[in-house]
């Protein structure tokens, strides 16, 4: 799914309502149908609602609502707070509201007087949209504090009031922080990250008709994965094919005590679907990757307890290499040796991006379109820190054109940096995958994946998908407490049959 700025968004509309045609106010209406569809599917419709409306068009969205839940018999109190001035369109769903349900309507203009309200009323925050750009003061600040501090359940409407669209360089401004977020057709950009994505609680894409002329003609290069879209990269696998027909990894992974990161990443690519998986990792680990993991062919180093070689190339189909592997001088000669000699990309992780880190002219060797797959603090050790996410997914759109390579940035929403510049986060994937090992499972299907002939960019976003539903169909027979890097693996192959064509 392509998605927009906010600044974008509002261009959008603008779009629909002159080439549909529609009225500003009955896209409007439009959107309330939607909203409020999602709250009878997903809410109690017996327990009271307060709808905080403001004086925008965000404002009017819930002042529409609060008609529709009141005319289907819903018990609805409104507070409307304005300084003295609405929108036009705000101000005629409050002339419509008044006309049948003036009782029901509370105006604050001066100074907040918090409501009385039950424990289990539900606070709808309708105050401010995406296209604030400053922090709320006044009744508005007032209103969203107290909210904050009622406990109660909040859902906010499009986006929480008082978070911006994009970057949010001060959080501790007031924002509300909802429970739920019924967003207008496109996700913001706000809600992937780990420090704004917060507020916006547990967030759902309502679908108000926006022109779809407006969305294909307008250029993004933010996107948010969706099933069809991985299921259009996985390719058929031939009746008539053998193990090389799907490619020969080489695995680069274990040190003495580490042998699991071997064993989790050669057992997720076999499982990826690749024909061949060599593993090279250090003598120690010979018996225990052997009797794990039988189908793997071991290819010992000739220390017994580091990685310092690796065999010849040139019957590999790709390379990954870094779980596991430590941060010995002899490992990172190793590793810059490597480096010169791959003539194709692949896949960098764990330990092996720390020895880059920490010996920068490999930066120059790495070959192009390789996939680099940090986690949060070894992506700052790679390109250094940043003062808000926002920054850190610009930063490394930038290093991915830089260096002309694919950054898997890992997250919750993990991003996917092209080097043509398109940035692309992950909808798959839940909070039991914090786990020793999971970004190990990451590299073996990413490598799998290239080993069988995907592009690196096709690699990287069937892999990250793969990876977190894989993750999601394990909470099956697991929580996300209880979740380890191995249930992600043994359910590759459900993964795999909720996206994988059928055999031709």
């Amino acid at each position: 799914m392509k998605f927009f700025k906010t600044s974008q968004i509002r261009q959008l509309d603008q779009y629909t309502i002159a080439h549909e045609p529609i009225s500003s106010s009955d896209l409007m209406e439009r959107a309330a149908f939607a909203l409020f569809k999602q709250y009878a599917l997903t809410f109690h419709c017996n327990e009271p609602i307060l709808v905080m409306a403001g004086p925008g068009n965000n404002g009017g969205d819930a002042l529409a609502l609060a008609k529709r839940l009141l005319t289907a018999g819903l018990d609805v109190k409104i507070l409307l707070l304005h300084t003295g001035k609405l929108s036009a369109d705000c101000k005629e769903k409050l002339t419509s509201l008044k006309a049948i349900h003036a009782k029901h309507i509370i105006e604050i203009d001066k100074v907040f007087v918090a409501p009385e309200i039950l424990p289990n009323t539900i606070l709808i925050d309708g105050l401010f949209g995406s296209g604030i750009t400053r922090p709320l003061q006044g009744i508005f600040a007032d209103a969203v504090n107290w909210m904050n501090s009622t406990g109660n359940t909040i859902i906010s409407i499009d986006i929480p009031s008082g978070l911006q669209g994009e970057e949010n360089a001060d959080l501790t401004v007031p924002i509300v922080k909802a429970n739920h977020t019924l967003t207008l057709q496109f996700p913001k950009l706000a809600f992937l990250f780990a420090d704004s994505g917060a507020f916006a609680g547990q967030w759902e894409v309502l679908d108000i008709g926006i022109h779809p002329q407006a969305i294909a003609d307008t250029e993004s290069r933010f996107h948010y994965l969706e099933k069809a879209e991985v299921s259009r990269i996985i390719a058929p696998r031939p009746k008539f094919s053998n193990k090389g027909t799907f490619g020969h990894l080489l695995l680069l992974a274990g040190s003495k005590d580490m042998a699991g990161a071997a064993i989790l990443s050669g057992k997720a690519a076999l499982r990826s679907g690749a024909g061949l998986v060599s593993i090279h990792s250090a003598e120690c680990n010979r018996v225990i990757v052997q009797t794990a993991i039988p189908e793997a062919i071991f290819h010992s180093d000739k220390d017994i307890n580091t990685i310092t070689a690796f065999p010849e190339l040139s019957k590999y189909s790709t390379v990954a290499i870094g779980p596991g592997i430590g941060r010995r001088p002899e490992t990172a000669r190793a590793l810059e040796q490597l480096l010169l000699q791959l003539q194709k990309p692949c896949v960098i992780d764990a330990d092996a991006l720390n020895l880059i880190s920490e010996n920068k002219s490999m930066f120059d060797k790495i070959p192009t379109g390789s996939i680099l797959t940090p986690h949060p603090k070894e992506f700052e050790r790679l390109f250094g820190p940043t003062d808000t996410h926002y920054k850190r997914m610009l930063l490394a759109s930038e290093k991915a054109q830089q260096l002309e390579v694919v950054i898997v940035l890992k997250g919750a929403h993990t991003l996917i940096a092209l080097p043509d510049g398109q940035l692309i986060f992950n909808s798959t994937g839940n909070s039991g995958m914090a786990t020793a090992g999971s970004g190990d499972v990451l590299t073996g299907i990413l490598g799998g994946l290239l080993a069988q002939g995907y592009t690196s960019e096709k690699a990287a976003i069937a892999g990250v998908y793969l990876h977190g539903l894989a993750g999601d169909l394990a909470l099956e027979t697991a929580s996300e407490a209880s979740l380890m890097a191995g249930d992600i693996v043994a359910a590759m192959g459900k993964a795999y049959k909720k996206l994988s064509p059928p055999l031709q």
